[in-house]
């Protein structure tokens, strides 16, 4: 079982940077894919960042590739993600998830666990 807190959203205007983190409980964080995804209003839930158990792979959503940065403490049990340069459009519910050991996925089905989301609102 794994427990995931999201930390770190709120109100920014665009062009500023926020920093979200998601704590996780449980022994088996290090071994575990983790990914970011986002929800707007009325919009399905999308992907925005992954990353290896290690670290050491990274996939990124077009619409973020350059602005945001996935990163993992292992030793900490967090995962970060890094919003520099944000947008209106990137104003949604960031949702912190954890799957099995593997490759980073751009999939929804392929976590296990879900937070319970933070909100982000870039005003323009």
């Amino acid at each position: 079982q794994v427990q995931l807190v999201e930390s770190g959203g709120g109100l920014v205007q665009a062009g500023g940077s926020l920093s979200l983190s998601c704590a996780a409980s449980g022994r088996t964080f290090s071994s575990r894919r983790m990914g970011w995804f986002r929800q707007a209003p009325g919009k399905e839930r999308e992907f925005v960042a992954a990353i290896s158990w290690s670290g050491g792979s990274t996939y990124y959503a077009d619409s973020v590739k350059g602005r945001f940065t996935i990163s993992r403490d292992n030793a900490k049990n967090t995962v970060y993600l890094q919003m520099n340069s944000l947008k209106p459009e990137d104003t949604a519910v960031y949702y912190c998830a954890a799957g099995p050991t593997g490759l980073p996925s751009t999939r929804l089905t392929a976590y296990d666990y879900w937070g319970q989301g933070t909100q982000v609102t870039v005003s323009s």
